[in-house]
């Protein structure tokens, strides 16, 4: 088949063997990983994104070699003749045919590259792109996430939504995401998208329905103490999550917060929202509207009015709803209680924490730590224990090392430390970054820490010694160690963020 005599040219023919090359490794490629799994998470972005890259600008160099070839052929003839445009006379047999393979070509080529971009679109908006394309650098949030009970929900669902304009937006911020972690410009740790996540109403009310509020939730907690037996402390909470009518009138649960009739708006003086210093309460049936300042933050008319209003919504409260961090004495207690750490053991718990709440520069030094401490703790403290539960024991580091593995991070120096979770009030503030009996209206009602608030005690204490309550009226909490009432006038959050 004859072809323009312009196509005889070092870049054209450069060009050409680029194409074909990328192509024919595109399709094998794609063989290889439909027929045999080859490449794993990996081999999409080679096959969609890298290859294709190559293979285009192949196809490129092939119209400006022969571009450049025809302009060197110009120069070569008499000087001061004019130069006409090319005459494409498909009359001519060479024209012909490169007339009919462009266009053959050309078809073919939208046809796969269409396949590519659908697949590449679909890469880019995948589990496996986000968390392990940068592996080292996504470790936490993508291990964390399989932890969660939003495993099965894709990260774009919430970090991008439906829509092409936040489709763009993530893409563009990709982009720079991309460039901090070549060139190592990324934070350690990666902070919280909070400035510009999507609002909740966007993203997690499209599956969550706040006008029907969830019933009542029975949690069962089981603790264990740092002595030498592991006493086991349990509770059983009812979890006041919906509104409900009672023979003494409306009683408010916890999605209140977000009701249609209720507005709340807050000011935070950290990035974090983890300090609030002014609340607004507005009634939206009524009209009414209470304003509560917090004594221990006092700030200025001037100083509020340079603070950001934010309307509350799921996820101020839901802060962690993916990327959990738990603190050791969760994830051990949580262990302990499924037996995978033998409760046999004298003071594992005492031992774990004590190994738990040191820094390590990597993860295999904390490991090695991990390891070497515990051995140690029972060499020295029980040597009989040490010889005769061998087992036990290192079953019980194996999994206190699982522990450490799945929710701290040195590399990334992430941890429940860097990422405080406000479900709750146990080892950051939570629900007491309002609800502290500072915050106070010009009436001086308070925003209540009263713990019935949300939640009802209706069992407590050990295996042996657990008491009930009736149906009417809730326990009062009995703290596992005695400290008196130091836990009614201090929040949970200033002893428990350092101690376990």
């Amino acid at each position: 088949m004859k072809l323009p005599s312009s196509i005889k040219n070092w870049i054209s023919i450069a060009g050409a063997l680029l194409a074909v090359f990328n192509l024919a490794s595109i399709l094998s490629l794609m063989i290889l990983n439909y027929f045999f799994g080859f490449g794993g998470s990996y081999i999409g972005l080679f096959i969609y994104i890298v290859l294709p890259g190559f293979m285009i600008t192949g196809l490129i160099m092939i119209p400006i070699g022969m571009r450049i070839y025809k302009r060197r052929a110009r120069k070569a003839e008499k000087e001061g003749k004019q130069v006409n445009w090319p005459i494409i006379d498909f009359n001519n047999i060479a024209t012909r045919n490169a007339s009919i393979i462009f266009i053959v070509g050309t078809v073919f080529l939208l046809i796969i590259s269409s396949i590519g971009s659908y697949e590449a679109f679909h890469l880019t908006e995948s589990v496996e792109f986000c968390g392990k394309l940068c592996h080292q650098v996504m470790e936490p949030e993508y291990t964390t996430y399989h932890g969660s009970s939003h495993e099965r929900v894709a990260c774009v669902e919430c970090h991008v939504g439906s829509g092409a304009s936040w489709y763009v937006k993530s893409k563009l911020s990709g982009l720079y995401q991309v460039y901090s972690v070549m060139a190592k410009k990324y934070p350690q740790p990666i902070p919280t998208p909070i400035a510009n996540l999507r609002p909740a109403q966007e993203t997690c009310e499209q599956c969550h329905w706040p006008e029907k509020f969830y019933d009542r939730k029975l949690r069962m907690k089981h603790s264990f103490l740092t002595d030498e037996e592991n006493t086991e402390e349990i509770i059983h909470l009812q979890v006041k999550t919906s509104t409900r009518e009672t023979a003494n009138g409306l009683e408010k649960g916890i999605h209140q917060h977000i009701s249609p009739d209720v507005k709340i708006e807050y000011k935070a003086v950290d990035e974090k929202r983890q300090v609030i210093p002014w609340v607004k309460y507005t009634n939206t049936k009524t009209g009414e509207v209470k304003i509560y300042t917090d004594s221990d933050n006092y700030l200025s008319e001037a100083q509020l009015d340079s603070l950001e209003t934010r309307t509350m919504d799921c996820l101020d409260c839901h802060n962690r709803p993916s990327h959990n961090y738990n603190a050791p004495q969760n994830f051990i207690d949580k262990s302990m209680a499924e037996g995978k750490i033998s409760t046999e053991l004298p003071a594992i718990k005492m031992a774990a924490m004590l190994a738990l709440y040191q820094d390590y520069p990597t993860k295999d030094s904390a490991f090695f730590a991990i390891k070497t401490q515990v051995n140690e703790w029972f060499d020295s403290s029980y040597p009989e224990i040490a010889e005769s539960k061998k087992e036990e024991i290192a079953k019980a580091i194996q999994e206190i090392q699982n522990g450490y593995a799945n929710n701290i991070f040195p590399y990334m120096k992430a941890s429940w430390k860097e990422y405080p979770n406000n479900i709750g009030h146990m080892e950051s503030d939570g629900c007491y970054r309002c609800h502290n009996n500072r915050h106070t209206a010009d009436s001086g009602e308070v925003i209540s820490k009263d713990c019935n608030l949300c939640h009802n005690i209706v069992a407590q204490g050990t295996a042996d010694t657990l008491t009930y309550a009736n149906s009417q009226n809730p326990l009062t909490f009995e703290h596992p160690v005695d400290i008196g009432d130091v836990w009614q006038e201090e929040l949970c959050s200033s002893c428990h963020s350092a101690l376990y």
